[in-house]
């Protein structure tokens, strides 16, 4: 069977930041412990997890902003930090990235028409051709050409997103990374947008990494997912094993949930997830698993293969 190309490529990465104290030495945060994962070409990879389990940090690696202390991160085949200068500067166009606030992300003292038109201006492109690029952008996301000369501030939150998108797109990346891009809308413009984030796709034959705390988006957006709890990827497989497959006992509390879910028989998985700075023995996640037996305790599993393309770090599957 013939295999898609590989846009985005994460080997075993490890990501640590040291904690300072006023006195003696500081703490050591692990955020990132070993995580691998791929990005295939025009294809949506859905990443999800509560709070704290190092998806941003982990979104800020596949762009490049930050490197990893160990493994490697591919683009497009290429490990980017090990790449001359001018290499680097001629694949970071192709990886592009939409955040959850768009009135952070889009400098308020410059007018939509600037914002859009930049990083074709900072690539060489004249100033009219820039603009034309643009107008035709900023109308593909579904906003007309008034908009090019105000200010963020004077666009709602859905407005400014499209903005954000326009930006993200007028390089024609082959990668975009969005890290909770609705989850500051409300429900019927995060509607909006995630219909049009999947037109987009389709039309520019984009690959998404799509980065949520929202497990019924990440399944509406995604054709693979990935479950992330405490710097470790639990659990990773095509969308449909979501819906109807055994999975990771950690999954299985996202699922449960969601209004509307069925909740898991047997007893409930209990209690908050520990500190990464107090991170339990064996498996991570066995302190509030309600099927955590002996060999939990001791020994941390492996991700493995229990169906096609579904892997699952967990001992009891």
């Amino acid at each position: 069977m013939f295999q898609k190309m590989k846009v985005l490529e994460l080997k075993g990465v490890e990501k640590s930041y040291r904690l300072r104290r006023f006195f003696g030495r500081g703490e050591s945060l692990r955020v990132l412990r070993g995580v691998s994962l791929s990005l295939f070409e025009n294809e949506v990879l859905g990443l999800v997890g509560e709070s704290g389990c190092g998806k941003s940090t982990l979104a800020r690696i596949a762009l490049a902003l930050e490197a990893p202390d160990a493994g490697e991160v591919l683009f497009l085949g290429h490990n980017f930090w090990t790449l001359a200068r001018g290499e680097r500067k001629r694949l970071r166009p192709k990886f592009q990235a939409v955040f959850q606030d768009p009135a952070a992300s889009l400098n308020p003292r410059k007018k939509i028409e600037d914002l859009v038109s930049e990083p074709l201006r900072l690539q060489g492109v004249n100033r009219k051709t820039a603009r034309e690029e643009a107008e035709k952008l900023i109308e593909m996301v579904g906003l007309s050409a008034d908009v090019l000369p105000r200010f963020p501030h004077q666009l709602s939150g859905g407005q400014r997103q499209r903005v954000a998108l326009a930006r993200a797109l007028i390089s024609r990346p082959r990668v975009i990374v969005l890290d909770e891009p609705t989850s500051a809308l409300d429900v019927s413009v995060q509607a909006q947008i995630l219909t049009l984030l999947k037109d987009l796709k389709d039309q520019f034959g984009l690959s998404y990494l799509f980065i949520s705390h929202d497990l019924p988006v990440v399944l509406f957006m995604s054709d693979r997912v990935g479950v992330m709890y405490l710097g470790e990827v639990v659990e990773i497989g095509p969308r449909d094993v979501f819906l109807n497959g055994k999975l990771h006992p950690y999954t299985e509390l996202l699922l449960s949930s969601v209004p509307g879910r069925r909740k898991r028989k047997g007893p409930q998985t209990i209690g908050e997830p520990p500190s990464l700075l107090r991170l339990p023995p064996g498996c991570v996640f066995h302190p509030r698993c309600p099927e955590a037996v002996e060999i939990c305790r001791k020994t941390a599993p492996e991700l493995r293969e229990i169906g096609p393309r579904h892997m699952v770090a967990c001992h009891r599957r």
